[in-house]
């Protein structure tokens, strides 16, 4: 959420955000309606002062003659401030929903564009297989190898439902606990939070109002989370926290969950779009300084790059034009794996800053070293995601025999390595 005062005084750097975003917002009319509140704010805080001074007056004052005209003038300021008090609430309803809809301010370096077809690579890494053999994809390979079940996770879940099982549910620990050796070793300390959250938790992030076809409810009005970030997050909510606590660096376990609302007819085979999935995701907290974001951005993405160079996936790395970056965020950049049967890149990674975007929802801060409160910026970026990570990886290291080789780095932890 951005500052009211930092909207009205850069309105309209802001309605440029909302165009780079493609974001329909009509700024103007929340100015309209800030004006409102703060006239009927300032009028109610003039009324309440006065009721303040009355009612001391009354309790002064032993002349019974003066003290019936105050206790009277006390009525009519308590029903003026009453109706006041109405008239603000529609108001304060609007600009609040307002609010909430207002983008961050993305980075100068943020490409224009209206999709993630915009979106400009910057970095390749790794050697594209070469097979003497046809390749498969990752379905057939791993129902060969009985590593997966979709035929009972469609009967049991329905669409997209899927089992892990075997060699598929042993790899998929092995890269989590791959995973949390490679970042402990980073200084990121290990944090399992709720999966069920409640609604705030979810404006916080920004992933509220804005995703809420695509966020699972229950019947309790709770919602299940689609990452970790938004339980971690939440965790620090109305803390005040010490600057010599930063960087505050979190590797987040959770299931996670997405209806998948707008994909009909997109990827309904294999693993690549699930309803239910699993996520070891960094998130960090630091000073409230764009050079310090731009730093850690920087690092964790350079984090996730490292983690499949150690798997020997090749991918690259591309920045997010307007069009693609999330409300909150001020820059992104996603790192795709190379899936040898589609013969292109898909979305393992998405690492991006938010400046004090949500930590002003959450009402996160810290005291800097002049003890002024200031709110903490945030980050966020895949460690990895399971199953989708399975694709690229079993794709990438087939044989032509059938079997999958398990790159070196995982083999500690598997066990073995080949699956065959």
């Amino acid at each position: 959420m951005l500052d009211i005062k930092f909207i009205r005084e850069n309105l309209e750097v802001v309605k440029m955000a909302a165009t780079k975003k493609k974001i329909k917002i009509d700024l103007d009319e929340l100015i309209a309606l800030d004006d409102s509140r703060r006239e009927i704010m300032t009028q109610l805080e003039a009324k309440k002062a006065e009721q303040n001074r009355v009612s001391t007056d009354i309790a002064n004052t032993k002349e019974d003659t003066i003290r019936r005209q105050l206790i009277t003038e006390m009525q009519s300021l308590k029903g003026e401030i009453q109706s006041d008090e109405e008239k603000l609430k529609p108001i304060l309803a609007e600009w609040q929903a307002l609010m909430l809809q207002v983008p961050n301010i993305p980075d100068m370096s943020v490409p224009d564009g209206d999709s993630d077809e915009d979106n400009e690579e910057v970095k390749v890494w790794g050697e594209k297989p070469k097979f003497d053999f046809e390749p498969k994809d990752h379905v057939e390979i791993m129902t060969k190898l009985n590593m997966v079940d979709f035929e009972r996770g469609a009967k049991v879940h329905g669409f997209r439902g899927y089992y892990l099982i075997g060699d598929g549910a042993r790899l998929s620990w092995a890269i989590w606990n791959f995973a949390n050796a490679f970042w402990e070793e980073k200084g990121f300390s290990p944090i399992l939070g709720p999966s069920i959250v409640r609604k705030a938790n979810l404006y916080g992030t920004g992933h509220l109002p804005n995703e809420a076809e695509d966020v699972y409810k229950t019947q309790d009005d709770d919602y299940l989370i689609g990452t970790s970030e938004v339980s971690t997050m939440g965790y620090y909510t109305d803390d005040i926290l010490e600057e010599s606590q930063f960087p505050i660096k979190h590797l987040a376990f959770s299931p996670c969950f997405r209806r998948e609302a707008g994909s009909h007819g997109k990827d309904v085979k294999g693993l690549i779009r699930v309803h239910e999935f699993f996520k070891v995701e960094q998130v960090v907290l630091c000073e409230a300084s764009h050079e310090a974001s731009v730093k850690l951005h920087e690092e964790i993405t350079a984090n996730s790059e490292e983690f499949m160079q150690a798997l020997g996936i090749p991918y690259h790395v591309v920045i997010n034009c307007g069009g693609d970056l999330g409300q909150g965020q001020v820059k992104k950049y996603d790192i795709e794996a190379w899936v040898p049967k589609e013969g292109k890149y898909r979305e393992t990674h998405s690492s991006s800053y938010f400046h004090d975007f949500q930590s002003r929802r959450f009402n996160i801060r810290y005291k800097d070293k002049e003890g002024k409160l200031r709110y903490a910026h945030s980050l966020n970026n895949t460690a990895i995601a399971s199953p989708r990570i399975l694709v690229s990886l079993i794709e990438n290291y087939q044989q032509a025999d059938g079997s999958i080789k398990i790159p070196p780095a995982l083999v500690p932890y598997f066990g073995k390595d080949r699956i065959g």
